[in-house]
């Protein structure tokens, strides 16, 4: 992993942790709940896409977008969060059914993630359950460059069924 990378990636996770503890409450107590749940699910969310991207035999890096975090963090204090933190960015040629599971991995790493945390007791458990499978959740809206837009247009029952599943984990 690049030095940027690694750069870019710690910035997100930074930025993320510190929109999410300002939206639920500030405190150092909910800075660290934050990166726990919400900057640890970002954080594998990319690398999963970055792994399986690699296991292909691309060439994949997460970049960093700096407006898209401003906003974020923004927002924040506006009592809503939209955070688009930067993307993995791939290389190379690659099948439909390739794109398809480099974009739901991010996803399915959420809804994994959000059920693990639902065994963990107290408020870091319920916290990470929930943001977790609001990331899924969020990541399969099929517009723009999001996860959703991919993998709905490489396989249908696969978007509804991480779809589905996703939504099913936030109303829980």
């Amino acid at each position: 992993m690049e030095l940027l990378e690694v750069r870019d990636l710690l910035a997100a996770w930074l930025v993320l942790s510190v929109a999410f503890s300002n939206l639920y409450g500030l405190g150092v107590t909910t800075l660290i709940l934050s990166s726990l749940t919400a900057g640890t699910g970002f954080l594998l969310h990319e690398l999963a896409h970055r792994i399986v991207a690699r296991n292909y035999g691309l060439e994949a890096s997460f970049v960093a977008d700096y407006r898209w975090l401003g906003l974020a963090l923004f927002s924040s204090f506006a009592g809503f969060l939209f955070a688009a933190p930067g993307a993995v960015v791939t290389s190379g040629r690659r099948s439909r059914r390739q794109q398809m599971m480099i974009s739901v991995a991010g996803p399915l790493t959420n809804l994994m993630l959000s059920v693990v945390f639902m065994v963990v007791p107290g408020a870091i458990g319920s916290f990470g359950a929930s943001i977790n499978s609001w990331l899924a959740l969020f990541n399969m809206l099929p517009f723009g460059g999001l996860d959703g837009r991919k993998v709905l247009d490489a396989n249908r029952l696969v978007y509804l069924t991480v779809l589905a599943a996703s939504a099913l984990l936030v109303i829980i």
